[in-house]
C-alpha cells in the first residue's frame, strides 16, 4: 500500500470547494482513499482517526492545503496525484478571464465600492474577524462558515444591528438575494414572497413550493441555525422580518426554523403581531394558539406554509394543485408489505426535511427516534443503530465531523441505506434528493446501484421493500428535475410530491388496518 502526501503552503479553498473535490478524488481508478482539506487541527484529527497522519501533515499549519492519497502502488497513488492536479486545474478554468482576485476584504471593498454584500466562507478560527472587516465596510455578511463561538456570532450580530446591516450566519447555508442563489439554493422565479429562514433545507423547501404552486421570492434572508437560541435572541430574524416589511416589492412574509426558545418566539411574534404585512409562521413542532394570537398566519407543514403565502399574496386557493394523498396508493403499498414490515427508516440530506418526517410520524406513532430527537427518551443513543421508526439527519454534525456533507457526498448515505434495507422489520426506507447551487450534479444516479441491489436482496428474500424519495428542486434546478424524478421511478422508487407528502405517505404505508 501507498500513501502520498502533498502540502501546498498558503494556498487556501473553501470548504464547500475542498469537500466537491475530495468526493471527486476519491472517484478516480485505483484510489483506496483520498483527504483533500486545510491544515486544521480537526482535519488532522480526522487524518489521525483514519491512519494517514505523518509528521510532515502534522506540521501544516492552518492556511497550508494537505492533499493525501492512499492506493495500492506507488504508480497509482502518483497517478491520482496528478489526476487531481487536473481537478483543481478544471475548478480554476471555469473563472472569467476578466476575474479579479482581492487578498482581502477591505481592498475588495475599496476596488469595487457599489458592492454591498460579502459571503465569506473561510476557517472558523478566522472567520468572525473577516465578517467584522466586512461590517466595518458598509457590507452585508453572509457567513457560511461554521466552528464560531456564539459569543462571536452575538457581537456579530448586535454589530450588524447597529449599523443596518444584515448578518446571515455563522453556518448560514442558504440564501437568495435580489433573485440569485447564495451557496445551497435553489433556481425560483422573483415574485413577491419573501423568506426570513433559520433553516436551510426548510427555506429551500419552502422557496420551492412556492414556486411550484406559482409564487415567487423577493429575497431569502437566511439567519444561521443558531439565531432562535436563548442566547442569541433571534436577533437577525427580528431585522430580516423588519427588513422585508420595508421591501416595497415583498407583499408576505413567511418564517421558518426548528422550534425556537420560547422566549424567543415571544419576541418574534410580538414583531409579527406590529408587522403591517400578512406573516406565514411556520416553526416545525410549534403550537397554533400563539401564532394566531399574534396575527399571524399558523402553517404546520412547508407545504401548508408555501400554499398559504401564494394565497395571500394573491393566487386563487381554488386552483391551486395541491397534490392531495394518493390513498390507493397508499392501500396498495400496505397489501404489498408483510405483517412484520412496521417501520419506517429516514436517511435525510436535509435536516429540516428530516425534522417535517419525523414530526408527521410523531403525530400517529410512540415509537419515532432519531439523533435530532427533542425527546431525550427518543433520542438515539447510539446513531449507528437504528430502533423502530428512526429518521436521520445525515447532515447533522454526528455524521459530518470531518466529512463532506451528504448533499455533496453521499456515501455514508449509501452505505447506511444498504444495511437499513436488510431489515426485515422495516417496510418503508425514505430518502430526500437535493437539487441546486452548490449540491451534487446527480444526487439520483449515485444511489441507484445501491437502490437496485437492495430491491435485488429483498426480492429474493421473498418481501417488498417500499422505497420512497422526494426530489427538492425546480423545472429551473440543474441537474434537471424530470430527468432525476424519471431515474427513480425507473428504479421502482415511490416519487412524493414534497416534503409533506413524502413524510405523510411514509407513516401511511406502514399504518396497517386503517
Amino acid at each position: 500500500m501507498s500513501t502520498k502526501v502533498v502540502i501546498k503552503q498558503s494556498t487556501y479553498f473553501d470548504s464547500v470547494s475542498l469537500m466537491s473535490l475530495s468526493t471527486k478524488a476519491n472517484q478516480i481508478e485505483g484510489v483506496e482513499q483520498a483527504v483533500i482539506a486545510m491544515g486544521t487541527d480537526m482535519n488532522k484529527e480526522v487524518l489521525k482517526n483514519v491512519g494517514l497522519l505523518t509528521p510532515e501533515l502534522e506540521a501544516a499549519k492552518t492556511s497550508d492545503l494537505m492533499i493525501v492519497v492512499k492506493a495500492a502502488t506507488d504508480e497509482l497513488s502518483e497517478s491520482a496525484l496528478i489526476a487531481i492536479e487536473e481537478l483543481f486545474k478544471k475548478k480554476g478554468g471555469s473563472k472569467s478571464a476578466t476575474e479579479i482576485k482581492y487578498s482581502t476584504i477591505d481592498s475588495a471593498a475599496a476596488s469595487i465600492p457599489e458592492a454591498n454584500l460579502a459571503v465569506i466562507s473561510v476557517n472558523g478560527a478566522f472567520a468572525a474577524r473577516e465578517a467584522r472587516k466586512a461590517l466595518e465596510n458598509d457590507l452585508h455578511v453572509m457567513l457560511f462558515s461554521d466552528n464560531v463561538s456564539i459569543e462571536e456570532e452575538i457581537a456579530l450580530k448586535q454589530f450588524a444591528h447597529e449599523k443596518g446591516l444584515l448578518m446571515m450566519g455563522p453556518d448560514c447555508g442558504t440564501a437568495i438575494i435580489s433573485n440569485v442563489a447564495l451557496c445551497f439554493g435553489n433556481a425560483v422565479r422573483k415574485g413577491n414572497i419573501g423568506i426570513v429562514g433559520a433553516s436551510g433545507t426548510g427555506s429551500q423547501e419552502v422557496s420551492v413550493r412556492i414556486h411550484d404552486f406559482g409564487g415567487g421570492i423577493t429575497q431569502l434572508i437566511g439567519t444561521g441555525g443558531r439565531d432562535l437560541s436563548e442566547q442569541v435572541g433571534g436577533i437577525m430574524m427580528l431585522d430580516g422580518i423588519k427588513a422585508l416589511e420595508e421591501d416595497e416589492a415583498t407583499k408576505v412574509i413567511v418564517l421558518i426554523s426548528k422550534p425556537p426558545a420560547a422566549s424567543v418566539q415571544e419576541k418574534v411574534l410580538a414583531q409579527v403581531k406590529s408587522c403591517k404585512k400578512p406573516v406565514v409562521v411556520y416553526f416545525i413542532g410549534g403550537e397554533e394558539t400563539p401564532v394566531l394570537e399574534a396575527g399571524g398566519h399558523f402553517a404546520k407543514t412547508s407545504k401548508e406554509a408555501a400554499i398559504k403565502a401564494v394565497v395571500l399574496a394573491g393566487a386563487n386557493e381554488d386552483e391551486l394543485n395541491k397534490r392531495a394523498l394518493n390513498w390507493p396508493l397508499i392501500e396498495e403499498v400496505r397489501a404489498k408489505l408483510t405483517p412484520e414490515q412496521k417501520y419506517v427508516r429516514g436517511l435525510f440530506c436535509g435536516g429540516t426535511l428530516c425534522d417535517e418526517a419525523m414530526y408527521l410520524a410523531m403525530d400517529k406513532y410512540e415509537d419515532v427516534y432519531s439523533n435530532i430527537q427533542k425527546k431525550a427518551d427518543y433520542k438515539l443513543k447510539n446513531i449507528h443503530e437504528s430502533k423502530a421508526h428512526t429518521f436521520l439527519d445525515m447532515g447533522d454534525d454526528d455524521f459530518t465531523n470531518g466529512k463532506p456533507h451528504p448533499m455533496i457526498d453521499p456515501s455514508t448515505r449509501i452505505a447506511r441505506f444498504l444495511e437499513e434495507a436488510k431489515d426485515p422489520s422495516v417496510g418503508v426506507i425514505l430518502m430526500d434528493f437535493i437539487l441546486g447551487f452548490g449540491s451534487h450534479e446527480d444526487p439520483v444516479g449515485v444511489m441507484l446501484p445501491a437502490i437496485m441491489e437492495a430491491k435485488a436482496n429483498a426480492a429474493k428474500e421473498g418481501r417488498h421493500l417500499e422505497i420512497l424519495g422526494y426530489v427538492l428542486g425546480t423545472d429551473l434546478d440543474t441537474p434537471n428535475f424530470d430527468e432525476q424524478v424519471k431515474k427513480l421511478m425507473d428504479a421502482g422508487v415511490t416519487i412524493a410530491s414534497s416534503s409533506t407528502n413524502a413524510g405523510l405517505l411514509a407513516r401511511e404505508f406502514v399504518a396497517k388496518g386503517e
